[in-house]
């Protein structure tokens, strides 16, 4: 008989959630623990509305109402303040507390002076926690750290599962709910086919946790697939490994077991580096077959310099070769970029836009440089005393927590956001016939700007507004002209079209102007002198920012969750258009919406 029989599971959230739907918690790590010791317990459980605030009120009332023996809560960094707090309502109610996952695999004797964590699970965990289960904290039990008579103890390092096709599938029928959604029927899910990686980059932790590459067999992971695939609903499927495209044979057989057993209503994303892409050329149309949709490539800089410091063995022409070959077979391709290195200035930010839309990138993703505990870049930055903040809310990419030797974290958020202004095509404004659709085009565009800035919880309104309008006015000084053509070329604009961007803390304004070139049409920006009438429609970027921020988080990730649905199953629109109207908050953000539109002709 096991030693603990009745278990809570518990994945943290993250204290921000960023305004992408597909970094949603899946819960994996924690269904892959319940997987691990099914056969040996008597009853688990997991709270409702772990993705949210509300996590804390259904798991204080599950405690209530079920005896539990252990609580087992994981955690990254960005979620672990939560992870405590839930910690506190677990000591609260006398239940032992064992943590893991790769904030406490890095900093396990800080976690456990905390005083409400009693275990820690270092490293992978299934194996550790299935001999916690069985045989309760033992020195036998290698990869547990804990603390007795004041003094911390350490089992000793479990070595790494060397057949990964052992572990069990994650035990997804734990799930609760997510947006009308249980088990196996989430709209998005992740899955894993292989564990470490090959690189150490110095920003990333995996090697902390997960250590050298370990790739599942394609028989194995097509059946865990198979438990996902939905002939009736297309889903969003994360193969959230930490290069997927390790070896090109085993995704190729992958490939040809889900084609052949019909599993392909899938859109997947995943990652990977620029050089595997060149090397699976042959089996991208089979990837395309099975639903490949998207990858990211992890490209970080444009300075080859900085690309060796951070032990990042990446060529630029190689991500060319990459992004072109991505292109060509209709895989959609995301370049990651990493602003805020120690080295790097403003001037040398500035170029990061320009040159990743000569790299034919569509989209990017400008993020933080971000010293994660377990990386060689938490030690350089802790060490030289440049990490500016210690608020594991602030650890989620896009929120500056260091300073460099040319830049404060005020410099770095408004690089990032410059980098995001400089870097759209704007092809959705420019194919506009009216002010009207240019306005509709550039509020929507502006929202979600504005909404990255909102994952920052240092930032108030007033310095968002800020921080944006610099932003355009930076961009503004590099002389932007961006041009539209196509075949057949648009309809001629009589007349000029825009939109004009006002803020008030300066009282500056910027035009947005859309004309007509020949046979193509031209954005142009210029600086509106203070007085001077504009014949465009007026947005107020200090509303814009009230508008985004007034939205809470959980209610943007429920809209964007079920467009993901509607994208990807166009025939479940209506009912989810319902859901939409029958949401409060959604309702609310609407209707002030759509005040803020008809505002700006006044």
């Amino acid at each position: 008989m096991a030693y603990y029989r009745n278990i809570c599971f518990v994945e943290a959230p993250q204290a921000i959630v960023t305004p992408f739907p597909r970094y949603i918690s899946d819960c994996i790590g924690v269904c892959y623990l319940a997987a691990a010791v099914e056969d040996v317990v008597e009853r688990m459980a997991m709270p409702e509305n772990y993705y949210n605030d509300g996590i804390f009120e259904s798991f204080e009332r599950l405690l209530k109402e079920r005896s539990f023996d252990l609580v087992a809560i994981s955690s990254m960094t960005g979620a672990f303040n939560n992870a405590e707090r839930l910690a506190r309502i677990a000591a609260k109610h006398g239940v032992t507390v064992v943590m893991g996952g790769f904030h406490p695999t890095a900093l396990p004797e800080e976690v456990l002076d905390l005083g409400c964590v009693d275990l820690v699970v270092i490293g992978e965990g299934e194996a550790t926690f299935r001999e916690l289960v069985e045989k309760g904290p033992s020195r036998e039990v290698k990869g547990l750290a804990w603390k007795e008579n004041g003094a911390f103890v350490h089992t000793g390092m479990r070595e790494l599962i060397k057949d990964v096709d052992s572990i069990r599938f994650p035990l997804r029928s734990i799930r609760p709910e997510r947006f009308g959604e249980k088990s196996s029927d989430y709209t998005i899910d992740t899955i894993y086919t292989s564990r470490g990686c090959p690189w150490v980059c110095s920003f990333c932790a995996n090697d902390k946790m997960h250590k050298h590459w370990r790739g599942r067999t394609a028989e194995n992971v097509v059946e865990e697939i198979a438990q996902l695939h939905d002939r009736k609903k297309k889903k969003l499927l994360k193969i959230w490994d930490a290069n997927f495209l390790t070896n090109i044979k085993r995704v190729e057989k992958i490939c040809d077991l889900m084609i052949e057993r019909g599993l392909i209503n899938f859109r997947i994303v995943t990652e990977t580096r620029a050089k595997d892409v060149i090397r699976a050329e042959r089996i991208l149309p089979k990837l395309r077959k099975i639903g490949l949709n998207k990858v990211g490539l992890g490209i970080e800089s444009p300075n080859p310099k900085t690309l060796e410091l951070m032990n990042k063995e990446n060529s630029l022409d190689e991500v060319t070769t990459a992004i072109n070959l991505l292109n060509k077979f209709g895989v959609g391709s995301e370049g990651y970029f990493i602003v805020g290195h120690y080295a790097e200035s403003v001037e040398d930010t500035m170029p990061y836009p320009k040159f990743a839309r000569a790299l034919g990138l569509r989209q990017t993703l400008f993020m933080a440089m971000t010293p994660y505990p377990g990386t060689r870049i938490f030690d350089e930055y802790a060490r030289e005393n440049n990490i500016t903040s210690f608020d594991w809310d602030l650890y989620n990419n896009f929120v500056p927590v260091i300073r460099t030797a040319h830049m404060e974290n005020r410099d770095i958020m408004r690089m990032m956001v410059y980098c995001n202004v400089a870097f759209c095509d704007y092809r959705s404004v420019l194919k506009r016939d009216d002010n009207r659709g240019v306005l509709l085009t550039f509020l929507k565009d502006l929202f979600q700007l504005v909404f990255l800035l909102k994952v920052n919880k240092t930032l108030d309104r007033k310095a968002a507004s800020q921080i944006v309008f610099e932003a355009f006015e930076l961009w503004l000084g590099t002389n932007p002209g961006l041009d539209y053509t196509r075949t057949p070329p648009p309809s001629p604009l009589k007349e000029p079209i825009g939109v004009c961007l006002a803020h008030a803390a300066s009282g500056q304004r910027i035009d947005f102007v859309v004309e007509q070139e020949g046979d193509r049409r031209v954005l142009k920006l210029r600086k509106v002198a203070s007085g001077e009438l504009t014949a465009f429609p007026v947005v107020s970027l200090d509303k814009v920012v009230d508008a985004a921020f007034s939205l809470s988080m959980d209610a943007l990730m429920r809209l964007l969750y079920r467009n993901e649905l509607m994208r990807n199953n166009p025939r479940l629109t209506p009912r989810q258009v319902l859901a939409l109207f029958a949401d409060r908050d959604i309702r609310q953000v609407a209707m002030r919406f759509w005040r803020l539109y008809r505002g700006c002709f006044k």
